[in-house]
């Protein structure tokens, strides 16, 4: 079995050579901190040469920058016999100041009693200047991110908010714990796959708004723009091997006081366009019900000119004959002008609707019906409702429609609960809207009826010709979807109206 070969004890020169060729300044003083060697490294530092140093007490080094507890506790460390380590402000000999960082240890004899200390320290002015600097500039950063008026996050690339400003905790009670998770889950939403294209080659997206919709409140209106930065992964691993770290800097403005201005003025003008259509929309369903209502008596009449003709009769005198013939045709005279009196459907583009965003319009034309009626509105939107591709003049009538209706119906009840609920929700592929109201209801065996043409409930009194649910289920139907009539949970009437998600 072999042994390992014995080990030649190192030459005490070699611990003097290391000690001198050093580049840590090191120096050993006696028990009450004389000088009795310093190495070149420390004269270097220090500015002092070897002759000037020795005898010398260590404090000659001290600067009265450096608190008073700072020493108490170096010597209070010391006594106990355990080593100290701390920053100095030291003097050099030209006066111009440094900042040290310092141990020292204490050299015990056989009998554990000190003798001697050991110090080693180094100039660490330019490392302390650095990290203040960096610490400056951080905050610098951090007050001029704080100051802005516009929300700032930045996310790491797991998407975990490492800074952010009193902008953006502001928008944690409309969004949630997290508001960026809920940005961003929006941003995918409707920026699809060019959401991960932006980000895979770091251009970024600018500009781009969402709408958030709050049960009771009015919605929230937000402008984003995302950039990607990187740096320099700084852990260890990356020392030799650099890398990259990706992250997201999400900016995002509260526009809900420009939106709110932009749509009183567009609701505006949708009162006047909806008017319009109204107007010519009543024109159309009576000149339809002129023309349904004449179409019976000349129905029959050119029934009994067919009977006439088919019984020869020779007492039957010519002229009724001819006169059945004239009435006919007179009748189909005023037909075709009446027909052509019918405005035509105004043709529209589909295109990319917001469900929520309509449903609120419609409530806002009708606020002066509402409070003058005492109508509670419960008002319960999806929070992120997909878009719906339809027309949205058409979707703007029917929904119109559909809200008078419940008016009607709870002005018709009399009773002490006035209330209109509004929900959407997404369910799967479809969108759907539920209008509930408060009213008496509908009867099982009216409820197909009611989307009859010219079946109504409301009497000729109320100048209803009975068009309204029949237009809202062509409506519905050419966008795709279904309209139901069921029992509302506490009574009344719901509306269930049904599309297909885009």
């Amino acid at each position: 079995m072999s042994s390992a070969p014995p080990t030649t004890p190192l030459p005490p020169q070699v611990f003097r050579q290391a000690v001198e060729q050093a580049a840590l300044a090191i120096s050993i003083t006696d028990g009450k901190a004389r000088i009795l060697y310093a190495n070149p490294a420390f004269q270097r530092a220090t500015g002092y040469k070897a002759e000037e140093l020795a005898g010398e007490n260590q404090s000659m080094l001290s600067y009265k920058m450096t608190p008073k507890i700072v020493y108490e506790t170096l010597w209070a460390q010391l006594k106990r016999q355990r080593a100290w380590n701390g920053l100095l402000v030291n003097r050099r000999k030209d006066g111009s100041r440094y900042l040290a960082d310092l141990t020292i240890t204490p050299v015990l004899d056989e009998m554990g009693n000190t003798t001697h200390y050991l110090g080693m320290h180094r100039d660490v002015t330019e490392m302390h200047h650095l990290e203040r600097q960096v610490h400056n500039q951080k905050h610098l950063i951090e007050s001029v991110v704080d100051a802005a008026q516009v929300a700032i996050a930045l996310l790491d690339d797991s998407e975990r908010v490492v800074l952010d400003n009193q902008e953006y905790k502001k928008l944690i009670g409309d969004l949630g714990r997290e508001p960026a998770q809920t940005l961003l889950a929006a941003l995918r939403e409707n920026l699809g796959p060019e959401f991960a294209k932006a980000g895979a080659s770091g251009r970024g997206f600018a500009g781009h708004e969402l709408r958030f919709d709050r049960p009771g409140r009015e919605p929230r209106w937000f402008s984003c723009a995302g950039s990607w930065i990187e740096e320099l992964d700084s852990s260890a691993d990356a020392f030799y091997a650099p890398t990259m770290r990706k992250y997201l800097l999400l900016v995002v403005q509260d526009v809900t006081a420009i939106k709110a201005n932009e749509e009183t003025i567009r609701v505006n003008g949708l009162r006047a366009l909806l008017a319009e259509q109204e107007r010519i929309q009543s024109l159309r369903e009576a000149l339809s019900g002129a023309i349904y209502q004449l179409e019976g008596p000349l129905n029959m009449v050119a029934a009994a000119s067919r009977m006439l003709e088919r019984r020869p009769d020779a007492e039957q005198p010519d002229f009724l004959a001819a006169v059945l013939h004239e009435a006919m045709d007179k009748g189909q005279e005023v037909l075709a002008t009446l027909r052509g009196c019918v405005p035509d459907e105004t043709r529209e583009a589909p295109q990319s609707v917001n469900l929520n965003a309509l449903l609120q319009d419609v409530l806002r034309l009708h606020t002066p019906r509402l409070l003058a009626d005492g109508v509670v509105v419960e008002w319960q939107p999806a929070a992120a409702l997909p878009n719906l591709n339809g027309r949205p003049t058409q979707l703007y009538s029917l929904f119109k429609q559909l809200v008078e209706n419940a008016l009607d119906a709870i002005h018709e009840s009399r009773g002490e609960r006035r209330e209109l609920r509004l929900t959407t929700l997404a369910v799967d592929d479809r969108l759907e809207v539920l209008i509930e109201d408060s009213g008496p209801g509908v009867p099982e065996e009216w409820r197909l009826k009611v989307f009859e043409p010219y079946f109504t409930t409301k009497g000729a009194q109320q100048q209803h010709i009975g068009m309204g649910l029949a237009m809202a289920q062509d409506i519905v139907m050419h966008h795709g979807g279904l309209i139901n009539l069921e029992p509302g949970p506490g009574g009344g009437c719901r509306v269930r109206v049904q599309f297909p998600a885009v």
